[in-house]
């Protein structure tokens, strides 16, 4: 299911870029303004019009995110480079820091392959109390799905390395 978010994100992929980043308010705001007219209106408030626009409407967002771009490169902002800023802050940390993450990390993954050998070994423990075998599954599919994002975190994303390379 799509939230309002990914929607912005699709038709309108500026703001949807900047709702996701250091500059959500700013988007919001804008969105306020320009897509319902309304300064004061709520995230609630843009969340309802987005999910219930019509074809019509989606053009007019269309439209207030070019809006949205030109207003931003006039301020010499670039939404990409920011939200890449953000995220490059966290391995910044990692330089000063790093004990924490390794910690974490090891001890996410151990868990992960523990409860992973867990299920393989006790196939018919588990499927006679099928409580304790819902809880196991579900376990192993929120570690994961978590599991990406110690990789990125460790390797790095490949939007930062496509726009490395387009820079070189």
């Amino acid at each position: 299911m799509n939230t309002w978010k990914d929607i912005v994100s699709t038709v309108a992929p500026v703001i949807g870029r900047a709702l996701s980043g250091p500059l959500a308010g700013t988007a919001t705001q804008f969105m306020a303004d320009k897509f319902l007219d309304k300064s004061d209106a709520t995230e609630s408030d843009i969340e309802q019009s987005i999910i219930k626009a019509s074809p019509e409407e989606l053009t007019k967002l269309k439209a207030i995110d070019k809006k949205f771009n030109d207003e931003m490169k006039k301020l010499s902002i670039d939404i990409y480079a920011l939200a890449n800023t953000d995220r490059s802050n966290t391995r910044q940390l990692y330089k000063i820091i790093f004990w924490p993450q390794i910690f974490l990390s090891v001890i996410f993954v151990m868990g992960y392959f523990l409860v992973l050998f867990f299920l393989i070994e006790n196939p018919d423990t588990l499927s006679e109390d099928r409580g304790i075998m819902g809880v196991f599954t579900t376990v192993l599919g929120v570690l994961t799905a978590a599991i990406p994002q110690i990789l990125s975190f460790w390797f790095g994303t490949g939007i930062g390395n496509k726009q490395a390379a387009n820079k070189s």
